[in-house]
């Protein structure tokens, strides 16, 4: 006689196998499925789980949770043991719970004052680094050096073959500085999708054109509208050690910049122009660069050493044989910025980013707590990825997406979580991409069972959709969901929310004062976990894959991805 298990959470679905092994083939039993309701999943995420994995992910005991420190470690170990506490298996290829990345780690010295020259003689005053503008080396070389190296405005400094559109126009600008708008156009809603920012409009793909051009480095030109954030985060983000991946084949050059909107007004009429005449003439196809006859010499002292962190992944392995090789994620990035060079006023040298991301990470431990505590039995596997070193642009989800454990083609959707609502419940839903995915459907319904509106991205001009993890997966194919808060929170004015979510950015974005606060609503939070967490189960067990809607895109690479992957098993 077999013990029947006193305490098992999956003695509903264990029950008539018990008894079919019991009777062997004396009776033929059928097996009745004994799949829980979605609400009994959904039920299981709390606010008091969110707020005990942020209280410990962003405590000072984790450093600000920087790439390859100890605090990132620990990060590793806690979700690790998580994951292993409720019994989710590592990926069978990796044997490990933790898909480790190799890095380089860039420590810049740059001198702390630029003078330009035209003709060798200066011209206005000097500009003050950190206050002016922030350098980091463009390559793990001792010193990067610049020498009388000409300023040329490139405009927008994009080439996009499929609108016809060319900043460069052939023009040699091997050993330039290029100084160059942030964003992309957005006068004519036929071009570069109007208002909402594309990848061209990202400070990543900026560099990497200025690059491929030979430049010898780029200054992009800092406004809040078109980063999206105020200078200070350049000044936090881009002051510490600065990591890309050791074996990255990106175009290099000798120097990355920043530059403020006023600081580069100075220059550019100490040199005899007009930086909105120079604006409104990049804003045209017939644009040709303009070369402003001065010219900057300088040099960035680097340190370069190798780093490693690592994405830590676990599987809940699916129910049906045809299915199971196919997988939803749940992805957040664990990482933040780390340990500043120096105290503030207060003496605080953490970043702790509570919000961004301990929050998302909380989410996503909640959300593997939920399916499993609930004896969730989902048609297709779900993976849960949490990815390291997203701050330092994306490099987690990147390396995740280019050395794919599981071929992307058998990933169904990613749905990512960067940051929670700590407002209180709210009556909308922001949907950053919507619009571009079967998964738009999901969404919908989701929300209207919970009497929620679902609105697209608010802010369009940010192009939130390309600054997060599941921008990573969707170059190789994959869609992607990614929320925001909503900003008609139940019981407060109207205006109240997008205004406290303003004061957020412009006070605790990427600064030391994201910091965990035990008084937190998180209500709202909670709708939006379990909202995911709906959309999240249909994935995993409908029919049919999720798809990029005709023309998207991604609609490409997700074909190549399919093609790929068929036959794998």
């Amino acid at each position: 006689m077999f013990p029947i298990p006193s305490n098992c959470s999956h003695w509903n679905a264990f029950l008539p196998v018990w008894i079919a092994g019991c009777l062997g083939s004396f009776i033929a039993i059928p097996l009745v499925s004994a799949e829980p309701p979605l609400e009994t999943i959904l039920e299981k995420v709390t606010e008091d789980q969110l707020h005990g994995h942020i209280q410990f992910l962003a405590d000072d005991l984790l450093e600000g949770r920087g790439p390859a420190s100890t605090g990132d470690k620990l990060t590793q170990l806690y979700l690790e043991t998580q994951f292993r506490t409720l019994g989710l298996q590592p990926i069978k290829g990796l044997g490990s719970y933790r898909q480790p990345f190799p890095m380089i780690g860039q420590m810049s010295q740059p001198e702390k004052e630029w003078i330009f020259r035209r003709d060798k003689k200066a011209i206005g005053e000097p500009f003050r680094y950190f206050d002016d503008f922030i350098a980091v080396a463009g390559r793990p070389e001792k010193v990067n050096r610049l020498q009388d190296a000409e300023v040329v405005f490139v405009g927008y400094g994009i080439q996009a073959p499929e609108f016809e559109w060319d900043d460069f126009k052939n023009v040699d600008l091997r050993g330039k500085v290029l100084l160059m708008m942030n964003n992309d156009p957005e006068q004519d809603p036929k071009l570069f999708a109007g208002a909402r920012r594309l990848y061209y409009g990202r400070w990543d793909y900026k560099y990497e054109s200025a690059a491929r051009q030979g430049a010898a480095g780029a200054i992009i030109i800092h406004t809040d509208p078109s980063a999206g954030y105020p200078f200070s985060v350049i000044q936090t983000s881009w002051t510490g050690e600065e990591f890309e991946l050791r074996d990255s084949q990106s175009p290099r050059m000798d120097m990355k910049a920043w530059m403020t909107d006023a600081a580069t007004k100075r220059l550019v009429a100490s040199a005899g122009f007009d930086l909105d005449q120079l604006r409104a003439k990049a804003e045209t196809r017939d644009f040709t660069p303009v070369p402003l006859g001065v010219t900057l010499t300088t040099s960035i002292a680097c340190e370069a050493r190798e780093r490693e962190t690592a994405n830590v992944l676990a599987v809940l392995p699916g129910s049906d044989p045809k299915l199971r090789d196919e997988y939803l994620v749940f992805m957040a990035h664990h990482d933040h910025i780390g340990i500043a060079a120096s105290r503030d006023e207060t003496g605080d040298t953490i970043y702790n980013g509570a919000i961004d991301n301990a929050s998302g990470t909380a989410a996503l431990l909640a959300i593997a707590q939920a399916m499993v505590h609930s004896g969730a039995q989902p048609r297709r596997s779900i993976l849960f990825a949490a990815v390291g070193a997203e701050e330092q642009g994306l490099l987690g989800s990147k390396y995740f997406a280019e050395h794919p454990p599981i071929p992307n083609g058998k990933l169904t959707a990613v749905i990512n979580i960067d940051g929670l609502n700590f407002l209180g419940p709210t009556r909308d839903v922001q949907v950053i991409g919507f619009g571009k995915s079967s998964l738009d459907g999901l969404v919908s319904a989701a929300a209207q069972s919970q009497s929620r509106t679902v609105i697209p991205d608010r802010e369009p001009s940010k192009g939130y959709y390309y600054r997060s993890d599941q921008f990573s997966l969707a170059k190789v194919g994959v869609p992607g969901l990614y929320l925001h808060s909503g900003y008609e929170v139940i019981g407060k004015p109207d205006g109240w929310g997008k205004k406290q979510l303003d004061a957020w950015t412009d006070r605790d974005y990427h600064q030391r004062s994201d910091e965990y606060d035990p008084d937190w609503d998180l209500s709202g939070a909670v709708d939006d976990i379990r909202l995911l967490l709906n959309v999240g189960w249909q994935c995993a067990n409908q029919d049919s894959m999720q798809a990029w809607n005709p023309g998207d895109e991604f609609e490409l690479p997700r074909m190549q991805a399919l093609e790929s992957s068929k036959g794998v098993g």
